[in-house]
């Protein structure tokens, strides 16, 4: 069963809000879509759910055009959960629940056994058959939610919309919400498209996403692809570091105050330059920590796509960069060798060392002697950080014999800065 969305252009009047729209989305399939206010996200749900008919371009399930199915066809095929789910009559949860059994029922005609196992069962999926007596004005959000998407359930659609599921719920409803989306298309094989404003939760939780800006896609694919800086940037507006978390392997975003980038840019006086030689993700705080102090930072060798690459580009850091995954090639430690010599102090960022990237230590080395101070990060850790079989170590060892400084934290480096302690 696949859901095609063809081409679609939308309007509300003569303003025209979806442009060219166009994706499928598969059985068994957790789909997010993503943008900023005023995207268009809403308003593709509302065109999918049929409130909204699109001007050009068509909407097919399983090759059949949405818009052509009678209405009792349809809400047994789609459901869709809105943005604002206000009850304001005293229905208890389990009659709420049951209102999703209406397109299966004729005129005037009652529920069945069976619809109210159905609406039981939607209840036990949801985990919300504990407030099947309570009235549903007396809920919380939380428990409001999952009663809401209940009832989405107990029409037995095929497709299930929702419009920011998790938006103002704590953050257990929120897991506990996407959880349950996740389990739907896996174990009931829904189709399940979702508006997702939380950008973390859309990485955690969606096979693919799709991302709106001014009514056009601009990003399409899985949430690595999708969530990038660059795309972040183009649709918010906004400076964000995107990278993966090591236990998920997923994509998370952390945003970039505004005030950090500037101090690099306003700073029309510096302390002094400091060089890093960092990568891994090793780098990126004392970026931070040295330009919030006045410091210019120049940085190297990085991998395109590192964590120190992308918060060097944000506070505007010359670096040397290489190709991903690849050895320090000697052009690269050439470049290396040039900015070190323009730095007044060289600093060796707590790096995991293997044998692609050993040359940091030779530029260590070399850095020396130029004459240049060197201060070794968290040096006593190198057992854990050393793929060489050894040969890290002991190199390391040497720097400190022919004179660079071992600092225990970012704080006693930053009092020998201040005090030219070296």
């Amino acid at each position: 069963m696949t859901l095609e969305i063809k081409e679609v252009d939308a309007y509300y009047g003569s303003m025209k809000v979806l442009e060219d729209v166009d994706f499928h989305a598969a059985e068994g399939e957790l789909f997010g879509v993503i943008g900023p206010n005023g995207s268009g996200k809403t308003t593709l749900l509302r065109t999918i759910s049929r409130i909204l008919r699109p001007k050009v371009g068509t909407i097919l399930l399983e090759d059949r055009d949405v818009m052509k199915m009678k209405d009792k066809e349809f809400s047994r095929n789609f459901a869709v959960v809105p943005q604002d789910t206000a009850v304001n009559f005293d229905f208890s949860a389990r009659d709420i629940v049951l209102m999703g059994r209406n397109p299966h029922l004729g005129r005037l005609e009652l529920e069945t056994d069976n619809d109210l196992e159905i609406a039981k069962r939607s209840m036990e999926l949801t985990n919300c058959w504990h407030l099947a007596e309570r009235p549903i004005t007396e809920l919380s959000g939380g428990e409001r939610q999952l009663v809401i998407i209940a009832r989405a359930l107990t029409q037995e659609p095929r497709v299930l919309l929702l419009d920011e599921p998790t938006s103002h719920l704590d953050i257990n409803y929120q897991i506990g919400i996407m959880e349950l989306l996740k389990r739907l298309t896996t174990q009931e094989g829904l189709i399940v498209i979702a508006v997702i404003h939380d950008l973390n939760l859309a990485a955690q939780y969606c096979d693919r996403l799709v991302l709106l800006h001014k009514g056009k896609i601009i990003a399409l694919g899985t949430q690595a692809e999708v969530l990038t800086a660059a795309n972040i940037k183009r649709a918010f507006g906004a400076n964000v570091i995107a990278k993966r978390h090591a236990l998920t392997n997923l994509r998370y975003i952390s945003p970039v105050p505004a005030t950090i980038k500037h101090r690099q840019q306003d700073a029309s006086e510096t302390k002094a330059t400091i060089h890093l030689i960092c990568g891994g993700g090793e780098g990126a705080s004392l970026m931070h920590l040295l330009t919030e102090n006045g410091y210019k930072v120049t940085a190297g060798v990085v991998n395109l796509r590192d964590t120190d690459y992308e918060v060097a580009q944000l506070l505007n850091i010359p670096i040397v960069p290489e190709a991903p995954f690849s050895s320090i090639a000697d052009d690269a430690f050439q470049a290396h060798l040039a900015m070190i010599n323009e730095a007044d102090v060289v600093v060796l960022c707590g790096i995991p060392v293997g044998f692609g990237n050993l040359r940091n230590l030779d530029a260590a080395e070399a850095a020396l002697g130029m004459g240049k101070p060197v201060l070794l990060q968290d040096a006593n850790s190198i057992g854990d950080r050393d793929f060489t079989d050894g040969e890290a170590t002991k190199r390391l060892s040497e720097l400190k014999t022919k004179g660079a400084l071992p600092v225990r934290d970012q704080d006693e480096m930053l009092e020998k800065l201040t005090l030219n302690k070296f």
